[in-house]
């Protein structure tokens, strides 16, 4: 394994994050990233060059412009990256079971108790959901969804 000590990153770099916390964070960041960079590239590409010029044009530095022109163009983007990406985080147990060692996830509680305490799954099951609305909720409070 990759993470695992004696593994390939051990061998080549002499340090090895185990399984844990630190790996979870890896892999699922490695999994999740193609349903963050997509919606970004598409907001990127939304972009008029004009405005770039413009503010080229105007004296601003590099980091003015991505905070004044680059940045309020892609929030929207950000935003339903991070909708996909926290939405799919919140339900997955099977980098949790394979990577994670004893950190558990509520997907990894809901998938240990479904068959012996299916009240129990139920119950943890409509945590993902009842988080996923209240993120919903506060994304529409900002606009965000209707610039989309």
């Amino acid at each position: 394994m990759v993470a695992s000590p004696g593994g390939v990153l051990d061998t080549t770099f002499g340090f090895s994050p185990g399984y844990g916390v630190t790996a979870l964070i890896v892999v699922l960041a490695y999994l999740w990233l193609p349903f963050m960079v997509v919606p970004v590239y598409a907001g990127l590409e939304r972009l008029p060059n004009s405005l770039l010029e413009a503010s080229s044009d105007l004296g601003a530095t590099f980091a003015h412009t991505f905070r004044r022109v680059v940045l309020p163009v892609i929030v929207p983007s950000l935003v339903a990256g991070s909708v996909f990406t926290f939405s799919l985080t919140l339900g997955d147990y099977i980098a949790v079971s394979l990577v994670g060692g004893s950190t558990q996830m509520i997907g990894s509680i809901v998938y240990q108790n479904h068959a012996s305490n299916l009240p129990l799954a139920a119950a943890y099951a409509l945590v993902p959901v009842v988080v996923m609305v209240l993120y919903l909720l506060g994304i529409r409070r900002t606009g965000a969804l209707e610039q989309l």
